[in-house]
């Protein structure tokens, strides 16, 4: 979240950023509470004063009727005060309500926007394939070769579910290898993450654990979620706690399964593996210095592009509009493959983004750190190594050949054992 403070002495800017953001968020009402806040906290300070005042006068009157006007004068001030701790306890879990819902700062080269539309391409890599055959989309190829299996799923588990097969069970660990291989090349430390969160981790990531609109499975009676991203549990790692400057940055790289509603995502562009309920993913992150988080953004970015270079993917990056942005986020790229089975013919699938979040989720979670004596907040980046459903869509799309196979990338074959996979 941005400082209250902050908000009430740059409120026009703030205003300004919530309506690039397309945010449904009232800078103007938490300016108002904060204030409010400020103003009782200090009627608190004072009537606790007097009442310090009060108890010290009892001590010192040995007049019975002058003490008992004390006595009387110390309940009066005690209920006061239990009063104004009521209305500041309310006013604080209404502030904080508020707040929530005001977006980051939106770094200076965001481009404005509403939609994908406005999102700015930044480069492209790679040509798309140009088939001498009709291309086939991801969900016939894995028909035709056995590897991926929707019926049966939705009867056991309901529809955006799915069994992996066959060679596909391969390919999903053989990304996983690759992608965890090429992160401790770069001196992450790898985690398998818990795949449940407590909700004050997941709105301090910046997530909404409860309502319709929510994309989190709640578990009922728990106060806990299952988790949307490995982005929740890497980024609550260091929840309430200060580290060290020359620690920094600290770069974690985080296994997990992610559980995701998808609340009103449907059409031809949601089909298949591209929007489901349960997949597994690698995830960057980084807590850095705010002086470095510029430049880790780009270096989570190159990542991601190394990594989908090394398997042959045509990809384009593009820079992401405000109001696309989501809340945490300052700035965001996203890598976007070529998918040849998406639409008539063919078009870009987004298949890793990466996001500098600066202070925002920091201030949330109280996560600091100590230079030259004094504490200040980390700033929070994350980015996605290798999410599997999206990246086997790229790889089956992208390397089919002719006879009906699918080409295996280089770079996996000596994780998967074999270079084709073809029709049984």
């Amino acid at each position: 979240m941005l400082d209250p403070k902050f908000i009430r002495d740059n409120l026009e800017k703030i205003i300004e950023n919530t309506n690039n953001r397309q945010v449904a968020a009232n800078p103007e009402r938490v300016v108002e509470l904060y204030d409010r806040r400020n103003l009782l906290l200090q009627e608190s300070e004072a009537l606790r004063h007097r009442r310090n005042l009060n108890a010290q006068a009892m001590k010192q009157k040995a007049d019975p009727q002058e003490r008992q006007r004390l006595i009387e004068e110390g309940k009066s001030l005690k209920a006061q005060i239990s009063d104004l701790e009521q209305t500041l306890e309310q006013l604080a879990a209404e502030l904080n309500a508020e707040l929530v819902k005001v977006p980051n700062l939106s770094h200076p080269d965001a481009p404005l926007g509403k939609g994908d539309e406005d999102n700015r391409e930044l480069k492209r890599w790679g040509e798309p394939p140009s088939f001498s055959f009709p291309a086939k989309d991801h969900l016939q190829l894995a028909q035709e070769l056995d590897l991926i299996d929707f019926e049966s799923a939705a009867r056991v588990s309901g529809p955006k579910f799915y069994y992996l097969k066959n060679e596909a069970v391969h390919l999903d660990l053989a990304l996983t290898r690759y992608a965890l291989d090429t992160l401790e090349g770069e001196d992450f430390v790898p985690t398998i993450t818990p795949d449940i969160a407590k909700e004050e981790v997941v709105e301090g990531i910046g997530f909404n654990p409860r309502g319709e609109e929510s994309n989190i499975y709640s578990v009922e009676g728990t106060g806990t979620c299952l988790v949307g991203t490995a982005e929740i549990t890497l980024g609550g790692y260091y929840a309430g706690q200060i580290l060290d400057a020359e620690d920094l940055p600290v770069k974690m790289a985080g296994i997990s399964h992610c559980f995701r509603r998808e609340a009103g995502a449907a059409g031809q562009y949601s089909k298949g593996l591209y929007r489901v309920h349960q997949f597994s993913k690698v995830e960057m992150f980084i807590f850095c210095k705010p002086d470095q988080s510029d430049s880790m953004h780009q270096y989570l970015l190159d990542i991601e592009e190394r990594i989908f270079q090394g398997l042959e993917i045509p990809y384009r990056v593009v820079d992401t509009c405000t109001g696309e942005l989501g809340g945490p986020a300052y700035r965001k790229f996203d890598v976007e493959a070529w998918m040849p089975g998406r639409g008539e013919k063919g078009d870009w699938g987004e298949v890793t983004s990466a996001s500098n979040c600066t202070d925002y989720q920091a201030r949330r979670l109280a996560i600091r750190f100590k230079e030259e004596g004094r504490n200040q907040f980390v700033h929070m980046l994350n980015g996605t190594a290798v999410a599997i459903p999206r990246t086997l869509i790229s790889i089956l799309e992208n390397h089919q050949q002719a006879d009906g196979s699918v080409r295996i990338p280089e770079k996996l074959i000596p994780y998967t054992g074999f270079d084709r996979i073809s029709a049984k």
